[in-house]
């Protein structure tokens, strides 16, 4: 696993067409955007994980 450290308005490029922005934080939690193509299904891992059992 690939562990970066980001600050507000920083981003992490993944490939030529992914984006992930880090738009807040507050409280201990992190506000983040994600730019991708339509074709790239995004969830959330608990969701994911949820549906797994």
């Amino acid at each position: 696993m690939l562990v970066l450290t980001r600050k507000v308005g920083e981003t992490i490029e993944i490939g030529t067409d992914i984006e992930i922005k880090v738009v807040d934080v507050k409280r201990g939690e992190v506000r983040i955007g994600i730019k991708a193509p339509d074709t790239i299904h995004i969830s959330r891992g608990e969701t994911v994980r949820k549906t797994d059992r």
